[in-house]
């Protein structure tokens, strides 16, 4: 039996998502990385593992279009904010929307407790025929959940 056989049909696109951040300007990532949502792991007495109850914080990178500037102004700002003195509300949640190719589909999560915690600048390089400079922002989550 192939794979087309054992997949649904309908799939779920990895170029068909939105980031939405609460409070922040609507913005255009262009690349979300993966996002590793892992449990802690207790070592037992015996060498081997259990679950460790608690869910770790979380890391996730983003990249933004450098020519995109009211939304790169907004996440200057947003990161500014998380720069002592820290603002109030510098952790904001996020919701991340993936959809299918008919929009029938959608899977959603929820992260809270979401802040910029670094930006990269582009590579630069007189030799390179034009691609897009974007920004790259690392963020941090305290928690993800699916919705």
């Amino acid at each position: 039996m192939g794979v087309k056989q054992t997949l649904k049909p309908d799939h779920i696109p990895v170029n068909k998502y939105k980031m939405l951040i609460a409070g922040v300007l609507a913005l255009t990532f262009t690349k979300v990385s993966g996002i590793e949502y892992t449990l802690g792991v207790a070592d037992l007495p015996d060498r081997t593992r259990s679950p460790g109850g608690n869910a770790n914080a979380t890391e996730f990178t983003v990249e933004q279009p450098l020519h995109h500037l009211a939304e790169v102004a907004a996440m200057e700002l947003w990161f500014e904010g998380c720069q002592d003195p820290i603002s109030s509300t510098a952790k904001k949640a996020v919701t991340l929307i993936m959809t299918s190719g008919t929009g029938a589909r959608i899977k959603t999560y929820t992260m809270t407790g979401v802040w910029p915690s670094a930006r990269k600048t582009p590579d630069l390089d007189y030799a390179n025929d034009g691609d897009m400079a974007v920004i790259e922002w690392t963020f941090q989550a305290d928690d993800m959940l699916p919705v």
